[in-house]
């Protein structure tokens, strides 16, 4: 199931208003009891908001800010889907696979250098 535009509306009221929200995503901690999290990608950054305790969907505060130019994954699906970000184990619902794999497709475009730049 999609992030609801509610948790998409919260986790921008916890971003820099300057920002846009590319792409967003659930994940929980490999072996954790800690809440889970939400991955919000940016055109700045990528930025990990946790939950609180009694709610896994509603983004309580922000708990890292990277800078948008690093992948997030390759994400391992031979089990339960799940990749390694900070070095910490993430796993995730097989529907946002799809999601990451976009957020770091984003992120390894590359323009090719022009091959007569002289024209």
């Amino acid at each position: 199931m999609p992030v609801s535009s509610g948790v998409r509306k919260r986790i921008k009221e916890l971003l820099d208003p300057d920002d846009e929200i590319h792409y967003v995503f659930p994940a929980d901690i490999f072996g954790s009891t800690n809440p889970s999290v939400f991955f919000a990608v940016t055109r700045k950054t990528i930025t990990i908001l946790t939950t609180g305790h009694l709610s896994r969907k509603t983004p309580k505060r922000v708990v890292s800010v990277t800078l948008r130019n690093r992948r997030i994954g390759p994400v391992e699906t031979e089990t339960t889907p799940w990749f390694e970000f900070d070095g910490i184990v993430y796993e995730v619902d097989d529907e946002y696979v799809a999601v990451v794999h976009a957020a770091d497709a984003e992120i390894l475009r590359t323009k090719p250098e022009d091959p007569l730049p002289d024209l």
